[in-house]
């Protein structure tokens, strides 16, 4: 097999897709897993495993892009950066991804 020569700006754009697709997940959007597990859908748990799996490919491609010295952080905001980096997807990190929740509700 020859030499392939990836460059960073591959891995950026593979990480904004991971990065578009674990928050498509999270806003229960389709994705191209919906696709490759139709019937899936029917089952309550679809919704969790669906972000499990957007997750992974996130540190996936994380880890890959430190692992060659790419800069992934400029991409994410600070609280995301810390969220990918503790490597645990949370009730902290499906609540306040994209960090607009900054007061609780109180009920009343």
């Amino acid at each position: 097999m020859g030499n392939i020569e990836l460059s960073g700006e591959f891995f950026l754009d593979k990480l904004e897709a991971a990065k578009i697709h674990f928050e498509r997940a999270l806003d229960c959007k389709h994705t191209e897993f919906d696709d490759l597990y139709p019937y899936m859908i029917e089952h309550p748990q679809f919704f969790w495993y669906k972000r499990y799996v957007a997750w992974s490919e996130l540190l996936t491609i994380v880890k890959l892009s430190e692992e060659l010295g790419i800069d992934w952080k400029e991409r994410f905001t600070e609280k995301q950066v810390d969220y990918v980096s503790k490597r645990v997807m949370s009730s902290t990190v499906l609540d306040y991804w994209y960090e607009t929740n900054d007061t609780r509700e109180h009920v009343g």
